[in-house]
């Protein structure tokens, strides 16, 4: 079978039988077409340990438009996309090669970056919360922090979704897995206060609109976007004298830092950020570290 016949089926199997996102599946497209740029419209049992070497060794090479070559991480997504093809083509008696043939790369750890209590409140502190935007934007640092939420998942929700009363609701993350989110006390007001400020009939939580301008009956608002949410938390940031690079991801590590300083086990933590493996989890060592080093003092001793 040709391969791009075979990467078709694949992604429609992925959509119909296995129900991944659209972002997924799209996803998965870039870096199986990144194999097609490179050796054409080859034949599925053509693949060899070979042709996946030179692949490699010529996505290394590739760069992007800025940098000239393309990370380890990037580099394991198009590994971790062909394995999935592999596999899939096992189960459907495609030819192929074996998808445990395919290792990725190795690469380095990433430093996880968190806000202590003064940065955070030095951040909460910057938007002007007098107009429309400054109380949707409080609204979103409070929530990112106060739940863990990652930033697709937060601009994904409704209004309908957030229950304010008992503070706690489910989103779907990941692998299209559900959990439960919690929200603090403060928060929940600050979600309040933004909602009670709006006026229209528009279905998602937070939308885009132009400085305090009140947001009219027609509903013609679009979903503030993954990458609208990157940019102001940065700016808010910039803003607050914050030198280190501060994302969304940043107040979602800043959530999970707090929990386990305040006690919380790793397990929970997991379950709360939605992590499928405990190894993601166990990035926040720098937590659980100085933990070990004072039972090591409290119990080991002559």
């Amino acid at each position: 079978m040709q391969f791009s016949k075979a990467k078709t089926d694949f992604l429609e199997y992925l959509e119909i039988e296995q129900n991944r996102s659209q972002k997924t599946i799209a996803n998965y497209d870039h870096y199986l077409t990144r194999l097609l740029d490179y050796a054409g419209d080859l034949k599925v049992a053509d693949i060899d340990a070979e042709l996946v070497r030179k692949w490699r060794l010529w996505l290394n090479r590739l760069g992007t438009n800025v940098s000239d070559e393309l990370g380890a991480a990037t580099l394991n997504y198009h590994l971790i996309a062909l394995r999935s093809f592999l596999k899939f083509c096992a189960k459907r008696n495609i030819p192929a090669l074996t998808a445990d043939k395919i290792e990725l790369a190795r690469s380095k750890r990433k430093q996880v970056t968190w806000l202590d209590e003064d940065e955070l409140e030095r951040l909460f502190a910057q938007p002007k919360i007098g107009g429309l935007a400054g109380a949707r934007d409080r609204a979103i640092l409070e929530l990112l922090f106060s739940s863990g939420l990652r930033v697709s998942e937060l601009v994904g929700l409704d209004r309908d979704h957030i229950n304010l009363k008992h503070r706690e609701f489910t989103v779907r993350g990941k692998g299209q897995k559900d959990r439960p989110i919690f929200i603090s006390a403060e928060a929940a007001d600050w979600l309040q206060k933004y909602m009670d400020m709006r006026h229209d009939n528009t279905k998602p939580l937070f939308i885009r609109f132009a400085g305090n301008k009140k947001v009219d009956l027609s509903g013609n608002y679009h979903r503030l976007t993954a990458r609208s949410v990157q940019r102001l938390v940065a700016q808010y940031a910039l803003l607050a004298g914050i030198t280190k690079h501060v994302s969304p991801h940043t107040l979602r590590h800043s959530f999970a830092t707090n929990l386990l300083m305040n006690g919380a086990d790793l397990r929970s933590v997991q379950a709360m950020l939605g992590h499928s493996n405990i190894a993601t989890t166990q990035i926040y060592t720098h937590v659980t570290d100085p933990h070990l080093k004072s039972v090591h003092e409290q119990f080991h001793h002559l």
